[in-house]
């Protein structure tokens, strides 16, 4: 079967449609709800689901290329050191979202994601520490079954909060964790699960 015709969550598009954005396609079948344990990559998705925020993740998927130039690969040690004439050079970016804000907040987060680190040894080991290392799996039967958040999400939230981090609410939170895969919501009929 071509991965054209395979089911996939329904999220608004009819099977066997061709889903109306590549990205979208390759964010749902490759990374969306797939457990990932690179650091530098959980930082970048911490910091793109905060630049959603009144956003559509559409929008976010067409311009992350541009996020992952402009913010140096994500990496928190370099956007840890970020001085007042880059965030000014980031808000004239037209690549980007030019929320100052959002930009100020990436710098933040740095900071504090550092600082788990260090405490934990791995952000990777402080973020899948809230389930135990395993994947939370809600075996969706429609994508309209999918809250905008949990109790899980809620709780990481707090103490992410606690730790420093912005724009980091638990609406975010349920989203990012579903991003690297601590929260699997693939509708069980999904050939991406």
């Amino acid at each position: 079967m071509s991965d054209e015709l395979k089911p996939r969550c329904d999220w608004g598009f009819t099977p066997g449609e061709v889903w109306h954005n590549q990205r979208m396609l390759a964010y749902h079948d490759e990374r969306w709800c797939k457990s990932e344990h690179r650091d530098n990559e959980l930082f970048a998705m911490l910091i793109l689901e905060g630049m959603q925020a009144g956003v559509s993740w559409l929008l976010i998927l067409n311009k992350e290329e541009a996020f992952r130039e402009a913010f140096d690969g994500f990496d928190p040690v370099i956007v840890a050191a970020y001085t007042p004439e880059k965030v000014e050079a980031l808000m004239l970016n037209k690549g980007i979202i030019r929320n100052r804000r959002k930009i100020e907040a990436t710098i933040t987060n740095a900071h504090a994601f550092l600082e788990v680190q260090a405490e934990f040894g791995s952000f990777d080991r402080y973020i899948w520490s809230f389930t135990d290392g395993q994947t939370i799996d809600h075996r969706l039967k429609s994508a309209l079954d999918m809250p905008a958040k949990d109790e899980l999400s809620e709780r990481v939230s707090r103490d992410l909060k606690r730790r420093g981090f912005k724009f980091v609410g638990p609406t975010i939170v349920y989203s990012y964790l579903q991003g690297i895969g601590v929260i699997n919501d693939h509708t069980i009929d999904c050939a991406y699960r």
